[in-house]
C-alpha cells in the first residue's frame, strides 16, 4: 500500500523493498538528523502487521517461534523468530501483547505468508490469524507514553498506530534512508536485506534478542542448540567502514572480497551516515580475520565486529552495540 506522503512535496520514492514509502523529502541528512535528535518521525507503513488473538495465543506462538512467550507480559515489547525446519530464518517478528491479543510487525510484503503458516498451525487451539496491514501502520519517531511500541534505534520508537489517525502532525517527516543509517550504524540486521535462505540465528546476533536458549521444543531448535553447544557458525555479521572517496555504496549482494580477490562474503545493507560517512552491513566467513581490510564491491572497508568468530560452542555471544541514543 503506498503511502500518502510519497505525495509530499520533495519526496522521492525508495527502491525495493521500500518502494511504497519514502526514502527522504529531499533533505536527506537533515532528516537524519532531526531523527536522532527526536524532532522527526519515519513512515514505514510498507511493514506488515499481523494481530493473534484469542486466550491460547501465548502458549501457542511459544510453541511456534524461538522466544519465550508463554510469560509474556503485557506492553512487553520483544523479538521472535520462525525458523525452518533446517533452523533458517524464515520471519523475523516484534511482539507485543496487548492484554487481548498479541501484535507483530514484520518486514514489507512478508505478511501474507506469515498469516497462511499460522493458520494452517491453529488445529484445534482458541486462536485467530489476521493481516491488519491495511488498517495498521508502522512508525518510528520521538517515545510516546503507553500503546503498541519497541525501543528502536538512538533513543527513537517504533509503534503501531490506526491508518485512519494518519501521521504525527508536530514533527517532521523524514525517509526510510535516515532510519537505515541510523539502523546500520546500530549494528542491527534486517531480516532479507543482511540475512539470506541461508542465514541462522548465531550469524546475525539474533540469539541475543530473538531467541531463549532454554525454552521447550520449536520447529528449527536443533539447529540453534547445536551451533550453541558444539560448534560455531560458518558466517558472521560485520560492520563496514567504508572508503568515503567513492562515490558509491555497494548493493546488496555485492562481493566482499579480501586483498588479492578471493571472494569471503557479501554486502547486506548500506547507507550514508550523516557522522560516520558510508558504512555497511555485511555477512562474512567466520574464519576471515578481523583486523583483516576488506574489499565490498570494490571499495575499500575497515570493519568492526559485530559477532564474534567464537560465537557458539558454549561461547558468550557479546555483540559491541553503539550506546543508546547514539549512531
Amino acid at each position: 500500500m503506498e503511502s500518502p506522503l510519497l505525495q509530499s512535496p520533495g519526496a522521492v520514492a525508495a527502491d525495493a523493498p521500500d518502494q511504497e514509502v519514502a526514502a527522504h523529502y529531499g533533505e536527506p541528512t537533515q532528516e537524519q538528523r532531526a531523527l536522532e535528535a527526536g524532532t522527526a518521525f519515519v513512515d514505514r507503513s510498507n511493514r506488515g502487521v499481523v494481530r493473534v488473538s484469542g486466550p491460547d495465543r501465548l502458549s501457542w506462538l511459544h510453541s511456534l517461534l524461538s522466544q519465550r512467550l508463554d510469560v509474556l507480559k503485557p506492553f512487553e515489547p520483544t523479538e521472535a523468530l520462525l525458523l525452518s525446519p533446517n533452523g533458517h530464518i524464515e520471519h523475523h517478528l516484534y511482539l507485543i501483547d496487548d492484554g487481548e491479543a498479541v501484535w507483530a510487525h514484520v518486514e514489507p510484503g512478508t505478511a501474507p505468508s506469515l498469516v497462511d503458516f499460522l493458520d494452517r498451525m491453529r488445529f484445534m487451539l482458541r486462536v485467530e490469524v489476521a493481516d491488519v496491514s491495511a488498517d495498521y501502520a508502522v512508525i518510528t519517531g520521538p517515545p510516546q507514553d503507553g500503546g503498541l511500541a519497541w525501543p528502536d534505534v538512538a533513543g527513537t520508537e517504533t509503534r503501531i498506530v490506526p491508518r485512519a489517525d494518519g501521521f504525527p502532525a508536530d514533527v517532521r517527516p523524514a525517509g526510510i534512508w535516515a532510519y537505515e543509517a541510523l539502523r546500520i550504524a546500530a549494528y542491527r540486521p534486517r531480516f532479507g536485506r543482511d540475512t539470506d535462505h541461508r542465514t541462522i540465528p548465531h550469524e546475525v546476533g539474533l540469539v541475543e534478542t530473538a531467541v531463549h536458549l532454554n525454552k521447550g521444543c520449536y520447529r528449527g531448535q536443533e539447529t540453534v542448540a547445536r551451533v550453541h553447544n558444539l560448534g560455531r557458525p560458518p558466517r558472521r555479521l560485520v560492520f563496514l567502514h567504508l572508503d568515503g572517496s567513492v562515490d558509491r555504496l555497494p548493493a546488496q549482494g555485492d562481493p566482499v572480497e579480501i586483498p588479492g580477490g578471493r571472494t569471503v562474503g557479501v554486502v547486506g545493507s548500506s547507507a550514508r551516515h550523516h557522522e560516520l560517512g558510508p558504512i555497511a552491513l555485511a555477512l562474512v566467513k567466520r574464519n576471515v580475520p578481523v583486523e583483516g581490510e576488506l574489499l565490498a564491491s570494490g571499495i575499500a572497508a575497515a570493519q568492526e565486529v559485530v559477532v564474534s568468530p567464537d560465537t557458539g560452542a558454549n561461547a558468550q555471544i557479546t555483540l559491541r552495540r553503539r550506546p543508546a541514543g547514539r549512531a
